[in-house]
C-alpha cells in the first residue's frame, strides 16, 4: 500500500442494527482494526451520529424500525456518496438483495453469518474504496496538470503571471483574492507546480467542513480525543508534508480556528486534537477568499493579526468583466478542451458570437464562461441569453468597439466588418482597405485558421 492510501486504522465505521447483540458483536470485532466504530439502533440515531462525523463505511440491517436501511441509503445517495455500505438481512429474499445492490450496496450478507465472512466483505469494501480514492486523486492531479496554464494576455493577467513566477519558488504565505469563479485554485496550483516542492497539493474548502470538525480535519486527533477515537489519525497538514496546503474560503474559518492557524503559521508546528505533543511541519500555506478580508477584520469576523500574517503577499485576480480582451482566448481554450473531454465536435464561433461574449457581464466569471461553452457543445448552439447582450456604451468608443481592446482586436473587428459589408467579397474589401488580397488572406488565416480563399471571379 503506497503513501497515498490511508492506513485502515484511519477508517471510520458505523453499524446500524436494531439487535443489541449484533451491534455489540460487530463493534467488538471491528474496533480492533479501525480507528472509529460507532453503533446505532435506528435511522434516526444514525443520522445524529452522521451529523457529527463522516463515516467511510456503513454496515446496515435492511429491516429497521420506522424506516428500512435501503430507503435510508437511497435518501443518502445525493448527500453522502463518499460512504460505502454493506447491507445485512435475516430474510432470504432475492428481490430485496437485488434492490439493495441496485441502490449502490458494496455487499449483501445473509444472517446468521460467520465473522470471517463479514470481515472479508469489509476488507474487500475498504480495499475498493482506497483504490477508488487513489485513482480519483491521480485523475484529478492529471486533469489539473493538463489544464494548469493560466489563460489571458491582458495587462492584469500578465501581471498576475509575473507575480506567480516571482514568488512560486519561495516559501512565502500568499493570499489570493478574487470573486467566485475567477480561478483562485488554478493560481494556487500554479504556485505549487512552479515551487518545485515534492509533496502533494492539498486543497481544503474551509466553508465546506463543519466548524466542530475543522480542527480535527486539519491537524488530526490522538487516541481518546473524543468518544470512539481508538487510534491516532493524521490531519491534512500532515498529509501535505513537503508540499502545499491551499485553504480556500479562508474567510469562512471560525475565530477559534483562526487562532490555531495563526499559531501554526508562526511556530511551524501543529498539535493534534487531544494531544499535548507538538509536531513539526514542512508545509507551504496558500489561502484564498472571495470576501474583502480587510472589511471582515473591521467587522470583527476575522483576526487582524492573522490577516496581516496571511497578507504577506497578495494576488488579486480581476473579474472576467474587467478583462474582456481575454475572452476570445479563453473561449477557444475551453472549446478545444471540453470537446475532447466530451468526445464531440467543437463549436464554431463566428466573429459576431465572440464580440457578444466580450460584451457580456459574466457575473459567474470564468466558471460561468466554461459552463456556457459546455452547454453550447452539448446542445450544438449557444444559449440564447448570451446573445441578447447590449454593447457597453460607457466602455465603447465612437467606432463601437470596447476601449479595452488591443490594437490587433480593433484591426480584426474593422477588417471583418468591411468584408461583411461587401458580402464576403474579399477582393472588393481589400481595395477599400488599401491592402492586397494576399495580405487580407494572410490576416484571415492568422485570425481564424484554415486555407486562404481563392480569388473571386
Amino acid at each position: 500500500m503506497n503513501n497515498m492510501k490511508p492506513l485502515p486504522s484511519a477508517v471510520s465505521v458505523l453499524i446500524v442494527d436494531d439487535e443489541p447483540g449484533m451491534r455489540s458483536f460487530l463493534k467488538k470485532a471491528l474496533a480492533k482494526k479501525f480507528a472509529l466504530v460507532e453503533t446505532a439502533s435506528s435511522v434516526e440515531d444514525a443520522e445524529q451520529l452522521r451529523s457529527r462525523c463522516h463515516f467511510d463505511l456503513l454496515i446496515v440491517d435492511i429491516r429497521l424500525p420506522g424506516r428500512s436501511g435501503i430507503e435510508w441509503h437511497e435518501a443518502l445517495n445525493d448527500q453522502e456518496r463518499r460512504s460505502d455500505i454493506i447491507f445485512m438481512t435475516g430474510y432470504a429474499d432475492m428481490d430485496v438483495a437485488i434492490k439493495a445492490l441496485r441502490a449502490g450496496a458494496s455487499d449483501f450478507i445473509m444472517k446468521p453469518f460467520h465473522l470471517e465472512q463479514m470481515m472479508k466483505a469489509v476488507d474487500r469494501c475498504i480495499e475498493r474504496r482506497l483504490l477508488k480514492r487513489e485513482n480519483l486523486m491521480l485523475r484529478r492531479e492529471v486533469s489539473f496538470n493538463q489544464s494548469s496554464t493560466i489563460i489571458g494576455q491582458s495587462d492584469a493577467m500578465t501581471e498576475v503571471k509575473h507575480v506567480i513566477e516571482r514568488v512560486a519558488p519561495t516559501n512565502a504565505v500568499v493570499l489570493i483574492e478574487g470573486e467566485s469563479g475567477t480561478g483562485k485554485e488554478l493560481v494556487a496550483r500554479q504556485l505549487h507546480i512552479l515551487s518545485g516542492r515534492q509533496g502533494p497539493f492539498v486543497p481544503v474548502n474551509c466553508g465546506a467542513i463543519a466548524p466542530e470538525l475543522l480542527e480535527s480535519e486539519l491537524f488530526g486527533h490522538s487516541a481518546g480525543a473524543f468518544t470512539g477515537a481508538k487510534g491516532n489519525r493524521e490531519g491534512l497538514f500532515s498529509f501535505a508534508s513537503g508540499g502545499t496546503i491551499f485553504l480556500d474560503e479562508i474567510g469562512e474559518m471560525p475565530l477559534k480556528m483562526q487562532t490555531a492557524l495563526l499559531r501554526v503559521l508562526e511556530q511551524r508546528t501543529i498539535r493534534p486534537v487531544g494531544s499535548e505533543k507538538e509536531i513539526n511541519i514542512d508545509v507551504r500555506v496558500l489561502a484564498a477568499t472571495n470576501r474583502k478580508l480587510s472589511e471582515e477584520v473591521e467587522a470583527g469576523n476575522f483576526r487582524r493579526d492573522l490577516y496581516y500574517r496571511l497578507n504577506v503577499l497578495d494576488i488579486v485576480i480581476p473579474p472576467l468583466r474587467d478583462r474582456p480582451e481575454d475572452i476570445v482566448e479563453l473561449t477557444h481554450h475551453f472549446t478545444c478542451q471540453l470537446a475532447a473531454e466530451l468526445g464531440v465536435k467543437e463549436v464554431v464561433w463566428s466573429h459576431e458570437d465572440l464580440l457578444k461574449l466580450q460584451q457580456h457581464e459574466w457575473p459567474g466569471n470564468i466558471r460561468e464562461l466554461r459552463n456556457m461553452i459546455e452547454r453550447c457543445i452539448l446542445l450544438g448552439k449557444p444559449p440564447a441569453e448570451y446573445w441578447k447582450v447590449q454593447p457597453k456604451t460607457e466602455a465603447a468608443g465612437e467606432s463601437g468597439y470596447p476601449l479595452q481592446w488591443a490594437l490587433k482586436d480593433v484591426e480584426r473587428d474593422h477588417v471583418t466588418r468591411v468584408v461583411d459589408l461587401h458580402g464576403g467579397n474579399k477582393s472588393a474589401a481589400a481595395r477599400d482597405l488599401g491592402v492586397s488580397r494576399k495580405t487580407l488572406d494572410r490576416k484571415y488565416k492568422e485570425w481564424f485558421g484554415g486555407e486562404a480563399d481563392k480569388e473571386e471571379s
